[in-house]
């Protein structure tokens, strides 16, 4: 799966989005005021115009510093990718994934679609935001095998003509030495039984950049909406501790991402290409939301609807990948399950980490 075909699959997504938000009697409003108070003592738009710009340099250099630091922690012997400190260190991103899905991201999607802006049929009447995020967690597993299905059949027929092609001439040479007491059977058996390790080498490998793959896509759609919220609104008591939580948030975020880019294997170039969308995705939200400002209202049907659904697909996504393909992937694999030990401190750092994002929800 190349960059193009995820940039593809997330205009589509986007795309439908708008287009549901968009039927006929689903952005009708009701009689309820939903415009906001514009008597608030915090609203200042000069002053929140600098705080935006100040965000959007401090959220992409945190940002940069997450994604990019277990790059270069791997130098560090105690946090290579096989280690227990970077087992511990993905838990704790782990928890921050978590907690984001769960705390940030669906709360405020329920908060977007069970607003009063909206007519109670069909919004108030059925629960979209659960609806759409338990879809978008099952459609993720659906990608997510799907993909590592046909990745894997690939890589098992690219081996299989590997081992076909290097069997018959070592059989002739085995086929030549039967006088000197080499038997024809056993370097074929040798072959395979390394041919099997490179294989689950292989197919773990892809398994990690599918992991990367989707899990960034999936970061990516809720930094945007998280940067549009902060872009349009002119409220300085909300932007400060907003953006004080999303620096603290992408940080840790991007570490956990930063772990599972480590663990695909790819090069220096590839590396700096994923940490830099990661890391602009958000300031790029905000960038948008200062441009949209004038025809962007957060009360607006359209927007309460687009956005409520983009966050529920996000959190949907989000948890999935922190829960499957994350936690229960490390927990459940050899190295954690020979010590109950290093089990003991994952999970506290699990803890830590969607306990400290928890306390970022009253902020942010």
């Amino acid at each position: 799966m190349t960059k193009s075909h995820v940039i593809f699959s997330a205009s589509i997504a986007l795309f439908l989005l708008l287009s549901i938000s968009h039927f006929p009697g689903a952005l009708s409003q009701s009689n309820k005021d939903c415009q906001s108070k514009s008597n608030n003592s915090c609203i200042d738009k000069n002053k929140a115009l600098d705080l935006k710009l100040l965000s959007i340099f401090s959220i992409l250099i945190t940002s940069l510093i997450g994604v990019c630091l277990p790059f270069f922690a791997r130098s560090i012997p105690a946090f290579q990718p096989e280690k227990s400190h970077f087992l511990i260190v993905k838990s704790f991103a782990s928890g921050i994934i978590l907690s984001t899905g769960f705390m940030h991201v669906l709360p405020d999607s329920f908060d977007m679609l069970s607003s009063p802006c909206l007519n109670d049929n069909p919004w108030h009447k059925f629960p979209f935001a659960g609806f759409v995020a338990m879809m978008s967690a099952v459609f993720t597993l659906m990608v997510d095998s799907i993909t590592t299905s046909v990745f894997t059949k690939s890589g098992r027929k690219d081996l299989r003509a590997d081992v076909a092609s290097v069997e018959t001439p070592d059989q002739e040479i085995g086929h030549v030495q039967v006088h000197g007491h080499v038997h024809s059977h056993t370097l074929p058996h040798n072959l395979h039984g390394e041919n099997d390790k490179e294989l689950g080498s292989y197919l773990q490998l892809l398994r990690y950049r599918v992991l990367a793959i989707v899990l960034e896509l999936g970061i990516v759609v809720q930094s945007i909406v998280i940067g549009l919220s902060v872009g349009d609104t002119n409220n300085t008591c909300t932007i400060k501790g907003l953006v004080a939580a999303l620096c603290f948030h992408q940080m840790f975020e991007g570490m956990g991402l930063g772990g599972c880019i480590l663990q695909a294997e790819y090069g220096w170039v590839k590396k700096a290409v994923r940490a830099f969308f990661f890391a602009v995705t958000t300031p790029f939200g905000v960038v948008l939301g200062m441009a949209l400002s004038k025809t962007y209202k957060e009360n607006s049907p359209e927007s309460l609807i687009t956005v409520g659904l983009l966050n529920a697909s996000s959190a949907g996504l989000l948890i999935y990948m922190a829960l499957v393909d994350l936690l229960a992937a490390d927990f459940m694999g050899q190295k954690m399950q020979r010590s109950i030990k290093l089990q003991l401190k994952s999970y506290a750092a699990v803890l830590l980490g969607a306990g400290g994002m928890s306390v970022m929800a009253k902020w942010a």
